[in-house]
């Protein structure tokens, strides 16, 4: 009688909604000879092979396929019999990446709403630029990331799709100036787009701050010294929408986009996913189903 471990059949989970083995390993807490292991001793046990290694990437094989839907029945009701038996509260940790722009105001709420479903729960939040998140993910560094993309990658949701606005001080006068003074982070994703809409309206431009710090931009701006560009609905209190009359360019959309939710994992992993989509769809009402 031979019996299947769950640890291994989490991993070859972990393995196929990762699309590799590093993926998989970050998301587990694993090293990636662990989990390159207990995939060894899966195939061993079934005597098939599970994944086709031939290419670049790693894909499944006929069996593999066949042995996943088996594999998520299995974990799933292991969970649940776990959950249902011990009444142990969730805990763990689970780590979301977010870019600078876009943590206010949408974030602090799902933050809250998430620790109150889920008190043990630590929720290490990683911010940074797109670019960076992306690369961390693909590491297995990160459970759920956000990005401000103009398109949707493979992996990927669109969770909303808004416009850039020129952002200025409360009643400042630096948008009339000639060249426009700008301000603009190091690796802003969209600032490409906001330079190439100015040159097309023939319109002169300088960047006077380049920086990796929010608050050295918003300091700039804020003093009426230069104006920056951001997506609808994230400007601070203390920066305003700029009412030029036509005088500056429209700026193109930015899509604001969600990764690691394709494929439920767990109730905490599923409930995060799911106070995201609905802060940035512009739902008030978040409610958490929680079995």
């Amino acid at each position: 009688m031979r019996n299947l471990d769950i640890t291994t059949l989490r991993s070859f989970v972990a393995v196929a909604d990762a699309g590799g083995v590093t993926r998989a390993a970050g998301f587990l807490h694993l090293t990636q000879s662990a989990v390159s292991m207990q995939l060894k001793r899966l195939e061993e046990l079934l005597d098939v092979e599970l994944l086709d290694r031939s290419g670049r990437t790693i894909a499944l094989t006929a069996s593999g396929e066949q042995l996943l839907v088996y594999a998520r029945r299995m974990v799933a009701l292991n969970d649940e019999v776990i959950g249902r038996l011990t009444d142990q509260a969730y805990e763990g940790e689970i780590t979301l990446g977010v870019p600078h722009d876009i943590v206010y105001p949408a974030i602090p709420q799902v933050l809250k709403r998430f620790h109150a479903a889920f008190p043990r729960v630590k929720v290490q939040l990683v911010s940074s630029y797109t670019r960076a998140l992306k690369d961390q993910f693909g590491r297995g560094e990160c459970d759920l990331i956000l990005t401000t993309e103009n398109t949707l990658e493979p992996g990927g949701t669109t969770l909303c799709r808004k416009p850039l606005l020129w952002i200025g001080a409360p009643g400042g006068a630096a948008w009339r100036c000639q060249p426009l003074n700008l301000a603009f982070g190091r690796r802003c994703t969209f600032r490409p787009r906001v330079v190439e809409a100015l040159d097309t309206a023939g319109i002169e431009w300088e960047v006077i701050v380049e920086t990796d710090s929010d608050r050295t931009i918003e300091a700039t701006v804020s003093a009426d010294l230069a104006v920056h560009t951001m997506i609808e609905g994230t400007e601070p209190p203390h920066l305003e929408r700029i009412d030029h009359g036509g005088a500056l360019p429209e700026l193109p959309h930015q899509l604001i986009n969600l990764y690691g939710a394709q494929t439920k994992k767990s109730v905490v992993h599923d409930t995060l996913a799911d106070l995201l989509r609905r802060a940035f769809s512009g739902s008030d009402s978040v409610r958490l189903k929680i079995a």
